[in-house]
């Protein structure tokens, strides 16, 4: 097979196969039943134009025969008259239309036999179309009921095209509403870890930490500050009788109170600040 023969081949199958998909079997019943009766009015056209032909034959017999009886009768009265020269014209006239009127009789025989087989073949078509008419309707109630029960099925099942649709709309609303709550529920817990407050805050981690230090510092020294006081106020506090001696010894162990206190935090700020160092070498070495 060569190309253009493969070609064809192909393009013809395309074809048939794009008909078959797209072809309605009502509609296709439908023009059957029409063509059919197309046919049935070409051949009732043509029973009534063989009908005419046959009856214009007959007027043409009648009117020869007419001319029979016409050329009879002229020959007997020529016979009368001792014509018998006018009397042989008339018979040979009248012999002339007798032949005419049998090639006029074959004819209208054939004709009257063609217009019986056509009206045979009429009335036999016509039943086929009745038939046909009726097995027609019954196929195509039985076609749009085997589509309709084929919809729903398939509509029931969720395997049709427009159901399939609404299912996978359905598939991506539940897909894109999952994906909204897992949004959501990450969107929560970075908010209560505090990642948006330090994402909006202008200091980093070492600078938060910094701070901490800061504040646990400012803390520690009003912590000295309180007890200095409290033990200011004890001191006064002692009995007007006490001699001047036991209030300086009570007035130096409330500084050297508050000077061991003073120390503490100091060795406290330097610790702090220690770690603090430590842990910013420890960024350093991983920043480089």
């Amino acid at each position: 097979m060569g190309i253009l023969s493969r070609t064809s081949y192909v393009v013809r199958s395309k074809l048939n196969a794009l008909l078959n998909r797209s072809e309605d079997p009502t509609e296709t019943l439908d023009y059957s039943y029409e063509k059919m009766r197309d046919e049935l009015q070409d051949v009732k056209q043509g029973i009534a134009d063989l009908t005419t032909q046959k009856k214009r034959l007959e007027m043409q017999k009648r009117r020869l025969e007419e001319n029979v009886d016409k050329h009879n009768e002229q020959a007997r009265e020529a016979v009368r008259q001792d014509r018998d020269d006018l009397a042989r014209k008339a018979l040979e006239k009248k012999q002339s239309k007798m032949t005419q009127i049998e090639e006029l009789n074959d004819q209208i025989a054939d004709l009257q036999a063609t217009q019986d087989d056509l009206v045979d073949k009429k009335d036999k078509l016509q039943g086929r179309i009745e038939e046909f008419r009726t097995k027609k309707e019954t196929m195509k109630a039985k076609y749009e009921a085997a589509e309709a029960s084929s919809q729903v099925s398939e509509a029931l099942s969720g395997v049709g095209d427009e159901m399939g649709d609404v299912a996978r709309s359905i598939e991506r609303a539940e897909e894109r509403t999952e994906e909204m709550e897992a949004r959501a529920e990450a969107m929560n817990e970075l908010e209560e870890t505090g990642t948006f407050d330090d994402a909006l805050s202008d200091g980093d981690e070492i600078d938060r930490e910094l701070e901490s230090l800061s504040s646990g510092k400012a803390v520690d020294s009003e912590l000295d500050t309180l007890k200095a006081e409290m033990g200011d106020g004890d001191g006064e506090t002692t009995d007007a009788d006490t001699a001047d001696s036991d209030e300086n010894a009570d007035v130096e162990a409330s500084t050297a109170d508050a000077d061991v206190d003073a120390e503490l935090s100091d060795l406290e700020a330097d610790v702090d600040d220690a770690e603090v160092e430590a842990e910013l070498d420890e960024l350093r070495d991983d920043d480089a």
